[in-house]
């Protein structure tokens, strides 16, 4: 859990099966007050699966499950009162308003968020009174988290809520997320983009076939992982990884979208020992280049695949 907060979840051995499927198996983890924490997998993982858990959306076989100091499957109404829930895919009514859907929403719940102070907190002023399917796709997005906020609650589930959007798009959602931590929300939310878990996330959880693998700060998750740079280029089948294994300096490879990645301990030296071999073979080392590891290293080092795999 992060320093110096409450936990607003704690999850201990969670266990949900779909008859032979283990789709969360034995997962423990909590999340602090105002933090914003980030669920990475691929799919298949069991995040899903875990965050409805939390929602109250399905019932673990096993464990303990409490969010906001409530057992989720004892108090699943007075859980809901008090949390929003964005999910990836959401289908509105495609012929109400943007107000109308907020008015509807809100009368939901006993305690609400004025509807233009959602509107004008989503940006989405312009829009109050067009249609949801005219609406962009960045723009419903920003409309399906209005609806998440509209019970003013303390804690916020988003799922993937970036997925589909314009690089654009994304970063002004990005501020909105950052937004809510700056008023005191707690968000926990699943991405299948690293660089968004590296700018939103305090903590992340990586997950694959139902456990967590791996869990804390980004910088200390790389840290903790990696202590190399990573010479990388474009994947050549006259430059086989496994043969560049031993080259001086290398700790250990990997192949990620379409590159070939070489963690060097000697960059220097790696690097000269990359192009003299690539020299004896008369090939070239396309897009060469150098960078510091990634939380996506450390997901492709744990899971042996990339996020979007």
């Amino acid at each position: 859990m992060a320093q110096g907060g409450e936990a607003v979840i704690r999850v201990a051995d969670l266990r949900r099966y779909y008859g032979d499927v283990k789709a969360v198996d034995g997962v423990s983890f909590q999340v602090a007050r105002g933090e914003v924490f980030g669920m990475l997998g691929p799919n298949g993982a069991g995040k899903t699966t875990t965050i409805e858990v939390l929602e109250g959306l399905r019932t673990a076989d096993s464990g303990t499950v409490e969010v906001l100091g409530l057992d989720v499957a004892r108090h699943q109404t007075s859980v809901k009162e008090r949390i929003g829930v964005q999910l990836q895919s959401v289908s509105l009514y495609p012929r109400l308003t943007v107000t109308e859907l907020i008015d509807l929403f809100g009368s939901f719940f006993s305690r609400r968020v004025p509807t233009r102070e959602l509107i004008d907190a989503v940006d989405l002023g312009e829009r109050a009174k067009a249609w949801s399917m005219n609406l962009s796709g960045g723009q419903q997005q920003r409309l399906s988290i209005a609806l998440a906020l509209v019970n003013d609650p303390e804690l916020v589930f988003l799922d993937e809520p970036t997925t589909g959007l314009d690089p654009q798009a994304r970063r002004s959602l990005w501020d909105l997320i950052k937004g809510l931590q700056a008023r005191g929300k707690t968000v926990m939310l699943t991405t299948h983009y690293m660089e968004e878990a590296a700018e939103l996330c305090d903590r992340v959880a990586i997950m694959d076939h139902g456990h967590i693998l791996e869990m804390g700060a980004v910088n200390d998750l790389i840290s903790r992982r990696f202590k190399e740079r990573a010479v990388f280029f474009d994947s050549s089948p006259q430059l086989p990884v496994a043969d560049l294994a031993g080259l001086g300096g290398v700790t250990r490879t990997a192949q990620e979208d379409g590159q070939t990645v070489l963690y060097s301990q000697d960059v220097a030296g790696t690097i000269g020992a990359l192009l003299a071999t690539a020299d004896g073979l008369n090939v070239e080392p396309r897009n060469l280049g150098i960078r510091q590891a990634t939380l996506e290293d450390v997901f492709l080092d744990l899971t042996g695949r990339a996020l979007r795999d």
